[in-house]
């Protein structure tokens, strides 16, 4: 058997029915495109969302909320997951890339250390964003941040 010789399962597939080919067809006269109407004539399209001049979904579904289109998200890291990481591979220094190379974040995130848990060896940290609970503690075991 090779690529030259495949053929769909028997049964699997059928002839697509022919449509405007006389009334013996069973699919003549209109072409199932019904009588008179837009819809019956060639060239004619319809706008997206468009339901035959019923309201459409879009327009009938509550609108809520505001989203702002200025708004950074951050990934969150906190100080535990930063503390284990030092402890597991003896870091001095956290930065992006040490995160993304143990999968924590991916390589377009941007990240924020969290304040949950504790730094207990001294570490330097590099992120975009550090929460002031995390701040004091990793300044209180001797480290230093770095945003960028």
């Amino acid at each position: 058997m090779n690529l030259s010789n495949l053929k769909p399962a028997e049964g699997s597939t059928k002839n697509k029915k022919r449509i405007g080919r006389g009334t013996g067809s069973g699919r003549g006269g209109t072409s199932t495109r019904g009588h008179k109407g837009a819809g019956s004539r060639s060239g004619t399209s319809s706008k997206v969302g468009f339901e035959g001049g019923q309201m459409p979904l879009q327009r009938r579904v509550p609108k809520v909320g505001f989203k702002n289109v200025n708004r950074v998200e951050y990934v969150g890291v906190n100080l535990d997951v930063l503390q284990a990481l030092a402890e597991k591979f003896s870091l001095t220094s956290v930065n992006f890339d040490t995160l993304k190379e143990h999968g924590l974040v991916s390589k377009n995130d941007r990240v924020k250390i969290l304040g949950r848990g504790e730094v207990t060896s001294k570490l330097e940290v590099t992120a975009h964003a550090f929460t002031a609970s995390a701040q004091k503690s990793i300044e209180a075991a001797g480290g230093a941040i770095v945003k960028l």
